[in-house]
């Protein structure tokens, strides 16, 4: 697939929003007429990949072998100042060779209607490739819904950078875990996985970013990194690395009533028993056929990860995010929560966030990192996620 120009994105969708916005399912609204009107359109966006060259020309040094990546969930790109000044000067984030980013937006309101990914790519100049997932149909949920401003391009996606060259460069739908015509926050559209295949000096490797769905069941995740392997084997055989935002939360979400029984499930396992040996490993249990699923395809992780700590972080004294709660887990269930978050101090960590790597290994004297604590000029967390990096090196013949 060929990227295009940003200018592809230009739409006059936002008219019918308002319309668009009274139906309750994805069924409906494709049922009616109005469907004839925008979904050519509508798919027409959501099949794009953009994506700009701002790298120099590298250098073909053939001793350069290591890749320095990093993955990590924007949420949306809101401190995106501060998302790019972290990148540029912090000694942990900066010269990155391969960046594998999820939820960036492109023209809404709650990150100042702003192409993130084309901002960091021309910021840090690398080359990029960015792929919607999603036309949203309103400011977002939770706070975001307070926002000042209204969309422009409304759209919100994956993103790929890198130094090098990527060629190859295409994106693949994995069904979504609910109906996101259902619920307060409506969107049309279905997440993707996005790859291309990246030119290092020494040899090409292939790069994927993943983000799987929140809102769905554990099984459903792993049908979703299933279908990425799946299309990952009918592609030309060479070393490959994934990294994104699995959403490994160990729950069934795809409804509050199923949150709600798997809370409970967890109650009475031990709040702190959960808090410790469970959310921040999802690989030991609840998540773990996913992961066995990797390794039986021939990905490695666990020496590509920083095992047990925790990339998301719940706060009970956090307002922002029990605003967001309430979306989807009903009010009568926060004193439950409170309490059980209680016994472990208040606060709780999960991991979700994950790189996995085919015929690479890890870098000599590396290891890799979780970075906490990324804070903006006025102390705002530049995302509710950690980013994690790793470096890599092509396997000894």
């Amino acid at each position: 697939m060929q990227t295009h120009p940003p200018e592809s994105f230009d739409h006059d969708l936002n008219r019918y929003f308002p319309e668009l916005l009274k139906f309750e399912s994805a069924a409906e609204l494709e049922a009616a007429a109005i469907w004839r009107k925008v979904g050519e359109e509508a798919e027409r966006l959501l099949n794009l990949v953009v994506g700009e060259e701002f790298a120099g020309r590298p250098s073909a040094d053939q001793s350069v072998d290591a890749i320095r990546a990093i993955a990590w969930n924007l949420e949306r790109g809101i401190e995106l100042d501060g998302i790019i000044e972290a990148l540029k000067t912090d000694e942990r984030l900066q010269g990155r060779d391969v960046l594998l980013f999820s939820e960036l937006d492109h023209g809404m309101a709650r990150s100042g209607n702003r192409f993130v990914a084309q901002e960091i790519a021309r910021e840090l100049g690398l080359n990029y490739a960015f792929a919607p997932v999603y036309v949203p149909l309103q400011k977002g949920s939770g706070v975001e819904a307070e926002m000042e401003g209204e969309n422009t391009v409304s759209l919100h996606g994956v993103a790929m950078f890198s130094r090098w060259r990527m060629r190859n460069i295409h994106a693949i739908p994995i069904p979504n875990g609910k109906d996101k015509m259902w619920g307060k926050e409506k969107r049309l559209g279905r997440l993707r996985a996005l790859m291309a295949d990246i030119e290092h000096p020494s040899s090409v490797f292939r790069a994927v970013t993943v983000h799987l769905d929140a809102h769905c069941s554990r099984s459903h995740r792993r049908l979703q990194m299933q279908m990425i392997l799946d299309h990952l084997e009918t592609l030309p055989p060479m070393p490959t690395l994934i990294g994104g935002d699995w959403n490994t939360t160990g729950f069934n979400s795809q409804s509050s009533t199923r949150a709600i029984i798997g809370y409970w499930r967890r109650v009475f396992m031990g709040p702190k028993n959960v808090a410790l040996n469970h959310l921040p490993h999802p690989e030991r249990f609840f998540e773990k056929p996913l992961f066995t699923d990797l390794e039986n395809r021939g990905f490695a992780f666990r020496e590509f990860n920083n095992l047990g700590v925790g990339t998301l972080h719940y706060d009970v004294a956090s307002i922002e995010k029990n605003t967001n709660l309430r979306d989807w887990v009903p009010e009568w269930c926060f004193p439950f929560i409170f309490w059980a978050a209680g016994r472990v101090g208040g606060k709780v960590s999960t991991r979700l966030d994950w790189f996995a790597a085919k015929e690479l290994e890890l870098a000599p004297e590396t290891s890799p990192q979780t970075i906490g604590g990324l804070v903006s000029g006025l102390g705002e967390p530049l995302s509710d996620h950690d980013p994690i990096t790793v470096e890599v090196k092509f396997k000894s013949a």
